[in-house]
């Protein structure tokens, strides 16, 4: 995600970080570096002219020269305007109207406007704790009626049918009807798209919106088309009095021109990012992580939460117990766990939100992207027999050949699993150990930005 401005930015502040006093000129190059990052960002320019204007005015007064390492706290200064660029603060949806709260979802053809309905959906259900209802208002693709009822089964809430021989006014109407009587806390009503902004588009979803008086109308858009995004936004909101953005396809932005875009541009929040294809990948959006995460300094909080979520705990709670009690890590629970880093989204989704990820070799990077790594790791483990697994030092030479030959693998891939499931049994003992786990933590609050904190300490 922003994998280009995260490094044009990182390698520009890097010069700067280490300086004992800034100057004017020394301030001044450095803004035109990030000045050109932001452009070849496709950040509008608007927003990179105010963004650079901030930036030097507090750099160059008193905040910079009190300081005693000047450079980090241009550096700050830096990760502050961008949050201020993306807005500040996380806003959340706003659902205290009487139920049912109407969410309408407007937007171009091919942004991924149903998958985000469905997304959505599932977000309210399983971390609101809401009952959910989508419908689908597209008279103009049988297909998208279609493919919201397959979505709303695989996220397990209800779909209220819909005919492309009906009004759209009349479909929402009657699915608030339904609403009412099955008690339903939230309708998500999913918008014909069109190619582009037309008149008769922006008639029909006017009337629509006047028709349904939504407590929500967000607008999605693909990231990837940067600047372009916001320019879109605006004319939405020109004719809509939309209350957020759903930034889609942002897992495939190496750019982050939308991100720092979009605010600026329609004075709208961006209130959810959609990070992959799969239902559960739907991002609240919080500015000063994103912001944390453009200048290479990770994003341990968010990974901590998905860990949380993630996470089986029962499993989790036994594998702890068995540890505890001096019972030994062995390769079946190591292959569970890979199997619950899938879960989370792999270890690419995880190992992004880590600091100075952008520093790892970029053939490491490349074999974690397409998963190939945790795959390979899971068929050595099923190669092995159930002896092996529970007995890992047993496992040699002749073995060895076995086991690569069995999962097609090296050698050296099977000595490289065995030395990593080595280092993740000892911390497991670590944790076991009395104040393991608070030294743990504690290791870790040591990689978060500055002016950040882990929950509840």
């Amino acid at each position: 995600m922003f994998e280009n401005l995260t490094d044009r930015l990182s390698r520009t502040l890097k010069n700067i970080s280490g300086r004992g006093r800034l100057t004017e000129d020394n301030v001044k190059e450095t803004l035109r570096e990030v000045r050109m990052a932001l452009l070849e960002a496709d950040v509008a320019l608007p927003v990179v002219r105010d963004f650079v204007n901030s930036v030097k005015e507090r750099a160059v007064g008193q905040e910079v020269s009190k300081s005693l390492s000047p450079g980090q706290a241009f550096i700050k200064i830096v990760q502050s305007e961008l949050e201020n660029a993306m807005g500040a603060a996380n806003e959340a949806l706003d659902l205290s109207a009487q139920p049912p709260a109407v969410i309408m979802m407007a937007g171009l053809q091919g942004a991924g406007k149903t998958t985000s309905v469905a997304k959505l959906a599932k977000f309210l259900r399983e971390r609101e704790k809401k009952s959910v209802l989508v419908v689908s208002a597209d008279v103009y693709r049988p297909a998208a009626i279609k493919q919201l009822e397959t979505l709303a089964t695989e996220v397990e809430v209800e779909f209220f049918p819909s005919d492309v021989s009906q009004k759209p006014i009349d479909i929402v109407n009657a699915a608030m009807a339904h609403a009412k009587l099955k008690f339903i806390d939230v309708v998500i009503v999913d918008t014909a798209g069109r190619l582009h902004v037309d008149e008769s588009m922006m008639d029909e979803i006017k009337a629509l919106h006047a028709a349904v008086n939504p407590v929500e109308t967000l607008f999605v858009v693909d990231a990837m088309t940067g600047q372009d995004a916001a320019t879109t936004a605006k004319a939405f909101n020109e004719a809509l009095p939309l209350t957020g953005v759903i930034l889609t396809k942002v897992d495939g932005d190496a750019r982050g021109g939308a991100a720092l875009s979009i605010r600026h541009i329609t004075g709208k929040p961006i209130k959810f990012l959609g990070v992959g294809e799969k239902t559960d990948a739907l991002e609240p959006f919080y500015p000063d992580r994103i912001a944390s995460r453009i200048l290479g300094m990770g994003d341990v909080l968010s990974l901590i939460e998905e860990v949380e979520r993630g996470v089986d705990k029962d499993k989790a709670m036994k594998l702890a117990a068995k540890v505890k009690k001096g019972g030994n890590f062995d390769l079946e629970d190591f292959r569970e766990q890979l199997q619950q880093m899938k879960n989370m989204g792999g270890m690419m989704n995880m190992i992004e939100k880590l600091p100075g990820v952008g520093q790892l070799p970029p053939e490491a990077l490349a074999q974690v992207q397409d998963g190939k790594m945790t795959n390979q790791m899971e068929a050595i483990i099923n190669s092995m027999t159930k002896g092996e697994r529970a007995r890992p030092d047993i496992i040699k030479g002749s073995r060895k050949r076995r086991i690569a030959q069995g999962s097609g693998t090296q050698i050296q891939d099977v000595n490289r699993l065995l030395k990593q499931f080595t280092q993740m049994q000892k911390m497991m003992k670590k944790m076991s150990a009395k104040g393991g786990m608070k030294k743990m933590m504690r290791g870790m609050s040591g990689m978060l930005p500055p002016g950040m904190k882990m929950p509840g300490r």
